[in-house]
């Protein structure tokens, strides 16, 4: 894991097979409905790709480091990078449980501490709407919900 014991963690039961949650986080046509808007091309061990928040005018680099199917998932991601594990465990009954693990802060003090509050608040929106999207198809908009524009024009 991380050179030091820092980081976030978050997890969700989502009612589908493993693979159809794992292939949920690998095809951006998928991840769309509830994470980020454009991705440029599926998850590949060596690629990088660039995903796109087109509300927010945001997009970051992520570079694939290790895919085991139906269980794992890694990736750096932003700058400084950071890693982010993806765990996919499949639970009697057709279920999966989700685990996003994402470690190698730079940060200290108090930017660590905020930083590691948005990003456990943003991964456990990301779960959630995977969950509402595979086990119901519905795209709740989390992501895009999260900051509309007229509250980030007024800087609340």
């Amino acid at each position: 894991m991380a050179e030091n014991s820092v980081f976030v963690e978050t997890q969700m039961l989502i009612r589908k097979p493993v693979l159809e949650v794992f292939n949920a986080f690998l095809d951006p046509d998928i991840t769309k409905n509830f994470w980020f808007t454009r991705g440029s091309e599926k998850l590949s061990v060596g690629k990088t790709i660039i995903w796109e928040w087109e509300m927010y005018n945001v997009s970051t680099t992520v570079k694939v480091i290790e895919i085991i199917p139906a269980e794992k998932i890694s990736v750096e991601w932003n700058e400084p990078p950071t890693k982010i594990d993806f765990g996919f465990r499949s639970l009697e009954g057709g279920s999966t449980y989700v685990t996003l693990r994402n470690y190698g802060f730079t940060e200290t003090g108090d930017n660590l501490l905020k930083m590691l509050i948005d990003l456990t608040g943003g991964f456990t929106t990301v779960l959630d709407g995977a969950k509402a999207f595979l086990e119901h198809g519905i795209n709740l908009n989390l992501i895009a919900d999260k900051f509309p524009k007229e509250v980030i024009k007024h800087g609340n």
